[in-house]
């Protein structure tokens, strides 16, 4: 049996090791306002558990993505904006977590990253507020 590198996590807790990128984007695709996340983990770096990147869906139908690479100091979010592309547009936001998930790194540059804040302070980075 082969130990899975990847785990992605939905909001009601199913799991899936390895997923492809196609199940990535239909994770992301199946978010609701009821469902809002999926975390995907890297099973194989350490210290486990602070190598991941998460997408939240908003109110507003925008995302929140994160992604942390160890420590705290090394947690960074950014917002994708669809309305132009229609509600729950997820394209733009599965191929930022496909890249990161698979190893290429242009999705570093594919979107604004800043350092994580707490939900309180989120309003000084989120383009809507």
């Amino acid at each position: 049996m082969t130990i899975p590198m990847l785990q992605a996590v939905e909001a009601d807790g199913t799991s899936w090791d390895d997923p492809t990128e196609e199940q990535l984007h239909d994770l992301l695709a199946d978010m609701t306002l009821t469902s809002r996340f999926v975390i995907v983990r890297r099973l194989d770096l350490s210290p486990a558990d602070q190598h991941y990147m998460q997408v939240y869906l908003n109110d507003d139908l925008s995302y929140q993505v994160e992604y942390r690479e160890g420590g705290p100091e090394k947690h960074f979010q950014a917002w994708v904006d669809t309305r132009d592309q229609g509600p729950f547009a997820v394209e733009p936001v599965a191929e930022v977590l496909r890249g990161w998930a698979f190893g290429r790194a242009s999705w570093r540059q594919a979107l604004p990253w800043v350092p994580f804040a707490a939900p309180l302070s989120d309003r000084a980075f989120h383009p809507r507020f």
